[in-house]
């Protein structure tokens, strides 16, 4: 089993970081101080919402946290101004995983029955090697007849009145 990591080596990757900072206040220059600053934060708010979240998981009986378990929270520890926040990216987080579903059952919503998908992948397969059988017999052909005429320019011309 992994060795738990340190908690000091639990934080946010810096070019992620710098990448919001950026995003959220583009014209301003930050402090690499302030930076640090803002690293430690959030690394401190994110411990402590998962110790709340992991508490109120425990209190129910599971064994996973869940989106639920973080809402909650948020409000436990007085951050309810976030919540409606929260609640949108979590919103938005679940179209875009019921998007991805939704593109791996395409093949479903394809109207054509598997056993016909399987029989035109057979198909495409045979013609494939048929193909590629083709091009090993034009290959070994060619073979034959360059080692043909190479044979051809090693013998000694024949002189008259002899038969090679």
């Amino acid at each position: 089993m992994a060795e738990p990591v340190p908690e000091e080596e639990l934080t946010i990757p810096r070019a992620a970081m710098n990448k919001m900072i950026k995003e959220i206040v583009p014209s301003v220059r930050v402090a690499n101080e302030a930076r640090e600053l803002i690293l430690n934060c959030c690394s401190e708010f994110i411990h402590l919402l998962a110790s709340e979240a992991n508490e109120i998981c425990t209190q129910q009986q599971k064994k996973t946290i869940n989106a639920e378990h973080i809402l909650g929270a948020l409000d436990r520890l007085g951050f309810n101004d976030y919540r409606t926040d929260a609640e949108a990216v979590l919103k938005d987080c679940k179209a875009v995983a019921a998007k991805r579903r939704r593109q791996s059952t395409r093949l479903e919503n394809l109207g054509i029955p598997e056993e016909e998908l399987l029989r035109q992948q057979q198909e495409l397969f045979a013609r494939a090697r048929e193909e590629q059988a083709a091009a090993e017999q034009a290959q070994w052909l060619q073979l034959q007849a360059e080692a043909q005429n190479s044979l051809q320019q090693q013998q000694p011309p024949a002189e008259d009145g002899e038969y090679s």
